[in-house]
């Protein structure tokens, strides 16, 4: 740290009775007050330096032997004004980056300029705070912190405006070479009298010693140094990122899962209420969100989405929520579950997690990115070099165009693992709606699921955490769920399930059956039950289904194909359609004034519920209708 020697006097000042004096030969005659010292000093020196004092002693009456003073808004207090004192009697007084601010505010309150006399202290406070304050890196960030007490003089006097612009001047110098580190050590550094004389130096560290230093500053100086750096437009937007989290994870509160806050700093009083706490976090929250570079991957995805818990807690606007929500969208295959697992506060909503961000952030994936590009872009070169290029830089645009979609479509499929990962922690909340589930469930494109099982695994947890669901929204939790991206473990596990609907437990045997048969080879061991449903229909499971072939004795129309599984002869495609019209019944079935559309849709509402049952009505139905035909 740079510092500067003024006078040569030894200092004579002493404490007698709650009155500060100083050790002379002539008798005092001005008493100064500052606020609640008094002081025991003499005219001559002080008065010949400080034009204010020569303007209050002119217009105060005199007493017979002491002349007082009244300074109750000195800024900087006692230090500050003793300092000044000291410098008017020959004192020697030290400055430095921890009290220049103070001394400047303090001189220029007394009026201690050069028209009152060459040489004086605002001059020689000036001098050092160019030559020697602003050129040393923890000098400027020392005294811009201290300005915080001074703000108003501060600013008049640009003290603020000159240590932003000497800080941001520094980090833009060698934007190449600057990176994080945390474990920069901050000890003295520049240790330079501005006299000549020179203390131990210590080297500066190449790695992460801007975002570290600057850390330290409160928000409102940190908001506007941060923007004179980005506005330079110098520094990667990766590096300005990590500075932010540094600061972040400096400043913020920890924010445990179930969404209470551990101070890990004591308050600035004793007297803060907990109000006032959160919203000093609340506006320096929003102040950090406002920083954050516009280049998507400049913060990490994990990073983004503790920001919104803290911002959800902290009741943030609703702007700065969203602004969160579109950033986060943007890097959302980054994300974890239990990233996601935001608490919910809310006074409107019992849900143990808050599914509405979730939501809003998902219809931001959506929109963003809907169609990758699919052909080369065209070249801006003109006519006659398009048709120079060779075969082999078309064919290199076009693989670069196939990776750019193939990236996105890549995203989208670790969304929808990550996405189904989530509906199976929310899913254990009693208090989720069915509606939530499913709009969540839909939010990510079908080709982007490979398979089921995650959301199958999902739905079986809501049907354990929800037993009083009925039928019909058993059944419409269910239609999210597509059998044939079902794993055998998964249907194996399906069948055996008595909390699904016995239309899925069908359509997952239906599935199976085929996809053997399109396999032309045997079906895995199956348990009794199913051996039952699937002997009920007179499929028998220790028998492999004759292959797809133009020489097999079974019909075309019976084969799985897309004819066979429209045609009404095939009993397992009467099945299928079977199994849709109840699906459509369920929706239809009624109308406005309760009473039943026809005697057939009643008859399917009234079709048993034990498998034997339900499928010799449906081979029923279909053995008269065929006799008809």
């Amino acid at each position: 740290m740079k510092f500067m020697k003024l006078g040569s006097r030894p200092d004579t000042f002493y404490t007698s009775e709650a009155v500060r004096s100083i050790s002379s030969e002539v008798s005092s005659d001005l008493i100064i007050q500052v606020k609640g010292s008094r002081y025991l000093l003499h005219k001559f020196p002080l008065l010949s330096k400080c034009l204010r004092l020569q303007r209050l002693c002119s217009e105060s009456p005199e007493s017979s032997q002491h002349q007082i003073v009244q300074l109750p808004d000195f800024p900087g207090g006692i230090d500050a004004f003793e300092l000044c004192a000291k410098f008017c009697y020959g004192i020697t007084i030290t400055l430095s980056a921890y009290n220049i601010v103070a001394a400047r505010c303090a001189a220029e309150y007394l009026q201690m300029t050069e028209d009152v006399e060459k040489g004086n202290l605002i001059y020689k406070i000036e001098v050092f705070f160019n030559s020697c304050i602003l050129h040393g890196w923890r000098d400027s960030i020392v005294t811009l912190q201290s300005t915080k007490a001074f703000p108003l003089w501060s600013e008049d006097l640009g003290i603020t405006s000159r240590c932003i612009e000497a800080i941001a001047s520094k980090v833009l110098t060698h934007p190449s070479k600057v990176s994080l580190s945390h474990s920069y050590s901050r000890r003295g550094r520049d240790d330079i009298s501005c006299n000549g004389a020179e203390s131990q130096r210590h080297k500066a560290s190449t790695k992460g010693w801007w975002a570290e230093d600057m850390a330290e500053l409160g928000i409102d100086l940190y908001w506007r140094t941060m923007i004179a750096i980005k506005s330079g437009g110098k520094i990667p937007s990766n590096l300005v990122g990590e500075a932010l989290k540094i600061y972040a994870s400096r400043w913020l509160p920890n924010i445990s899962r179930n969404g209470r806050i551990n101070n890990h700093e004591a308050s600035d009083s004793d007297s803060d209420s907990a109000t006032e706490v959160t919203s000093k976090h609340r506006l320096l929250l929003e102040s950090i969100i406002s920083l954050l570079p516009a280049e998507k991957g400049s913060v990490s995805c994990s990073f983004l989405l503790k920001l919104l818990k803290a911002a959800n807690i902290l009741n943030a606007s609703s702007s700065s929520k969203m602004e969160l929500a579109r950033r986060v969208a943007l890097q959302l295959e980054e994300a974890t579950v239990s990233d996601l697992l935001i608490p919910c506060l809310s006074y409107t909503s019992d849900t143990l997690y808050d599914v509405d961000i979730v939501m809003t952030i998902l219809e931001q994936f959506k929109l963003q990115g809907q169609s990758p590009p699919t052909s080369p872009p065209r070249s801006k070169l003109g006519f006659e070099r398009r048709r120079s290029r060779s075969a082999e830089n078309i064919n290199f645009e076009l693989q670069e165009s196939r990776r750019s979609s193939s990236a996105s479509h890549g995203s989208k499929l670790k969304v929808a693992k990550l996405v189904d990962g989530y509906l199976q922690e929310i899913a254990k909340d009693v208090n989720l709606p069915l509606s939530k589930f499913i709009t969540i469930a839909e939010s990510v494109p079908e080709f982007s699921r490979l398979d089921h099982d995650d959301l199958y695994r999902a739905i079986d947890i809501y049907l354990k955490a929800h037993p009083d669901l009925n039928k019909c929204e058993r059944k419409r939790l269910c239609r999210i769920l597509d059998c044939k991206k079902l794993s055998m473990e998964a249907c194996m596990h399906a069948a055996r399930n008595e909390l699904l609907p016995l239309r899925v437990v069908v359509q997952v045997l239906f599935f199976e059956q085929a996809r053997a048969t399109m396999a032309g080879g045997k079906m895995t061991e199956l348990p009794s039950n199913i051996k039952a449903l699937l002997a009920g229909h007179g499929i028998d499971p220790s028998r492999p289904p004759p292959p797809l072939s133009t020489t097999s004795t079974i019909p075309g129309d019976d084969q799985w194909s897309i004819s066979g599984l429209k045609s009404p002869k095939s009993k397992l495609s009467t099945l299928r359609m079977k199994l849709a019209e109840d699906d459509e019944l369920d929706e239809n079935d009624l109308h406005p004034d309760g009473m039943g559309r026809t005697s057939k849709f009643k008859a399917f509402c009234a079709l048993p519920a034990r498998p034997k049952k339900m499928f010799s009505k449906l081979l029923s139905i279909n053995r008269s209708s065929s006799e008809k035909n």
